[in-house]
């Protein structure tokens, strides 16, 4: 018999591998990833300082006042709270018939029909425009909504319906006085007078009563005056509708148009 062929070794042991048996490459490779993250973590800390811990816009919001609702006006009858400083009117004339007043009449382009109070009035031409103004039903108006404000509005009278309808010339009348009293507190600054009466007398059609008077207030340091006017008609309810308008005097070469008011004012 041929002797077996000698039996190959075993192959040696594996040697775990050393930092000299690693590509140079590789090591740049893992130093330039852990200086990244070294420098991202060095600006976070450095510059965690500055961010504001709750940012907010610069624009300044500025809210607006909203007119006074008509549910809420005193009433003829009623005493001021004592927040509220009363307002003292001159006597009323039983008659006094709407002057003309200066200015230039704007040219009427139609017909209001406010169907909410049951009244209809001239539409005036540009700069007044029609807009939305609560608690009126409808108004025209120039310039910006702000006080003093510039307003041609018709709206159900802003009080309690008195316990029985008006019927007379003097109803009427103390009727349109509480609604001057209204505007008064309303529509102009906060310490504005009404000085005088410059209209005391009957609607031209039905029955109601118009009133003209001048409001004198203070507005950026300087003492200033409006004309106004305030109309009160019967309308067939307890209640009558009013149509109001103040123009101050930034806008006098309009005070003519009172008088447009005044003379076309109808019941519908």
């Amino acid at each position: 018999m041929q002797p077996l062929p000698p039996v190959p070794p075993l192959p040696p042991e594996p040697r775990g591998r050393r930092l000299g048996d690693i590509p140079i490459r590789a090591i740049y490779l893992v130093g330039a990833i852990l200086g990244t993250v070294l420098a991202v973590l060095l600006v976070f800390v450095v510059f965690r300082g500055d961010v504001p811990a709750n940012q907010q816009s610069d624009e300044q919001i500025i809210p607006v006042a909203p007119v006074p609702s008509v549910s809420v006006t005193p009433t003829a009858s009623a005493s001021p709270t004592p927040t509220e400083t009363p307002i003292v009117l001159p006597p009323v004339p039983e008659s006094k018939k709407f002057a003309t007043l200066s200015g230039t009449a704007s040219l009427v382009t139609g017909t209001i029909t406010d169907k909410n109070s049951g009244i209809s009035y001239p539409r005036l031409a540009s700069p007044w425009k029609a807009k939305s103004f609560p608690p009126f039903s409808v108004a025209q108006r120039i310039g910006k909504v702000a006080v003093p404000h510039t307003v041609i509005a018709s709206a159900m009278y802003p009080g309690d319906s008195p316990e029985k309808k008006p019927s007379t010339n003097a109803d009427y009348r103390e009727i349109a006085t509480q609604a001057a009293r209204w505007t008064i507190r309303t529509q102009y600054p906060a310490g504005a007078k009404l000085d005088e009466w410059t209209a005391s007398q009957k609607v031209p059609l039905g029955k109601g009563w118009t009133l003209g008077y001048k409001v004198t207030y203070t507005f950026d340091g300087k003492e200033q005056e409006a004309q106004a006017m305030v109309t009160v008609v019967e309308v067939g309810k307890t209640k009558p509708a009013m149509l109001m308008a103040s123009i101050p005097e930034t806008n006098k070469t309009r005070w003519r148009d009172l008088n447009t008011l005044v003379q076309q004012v109808r019941p519908l």
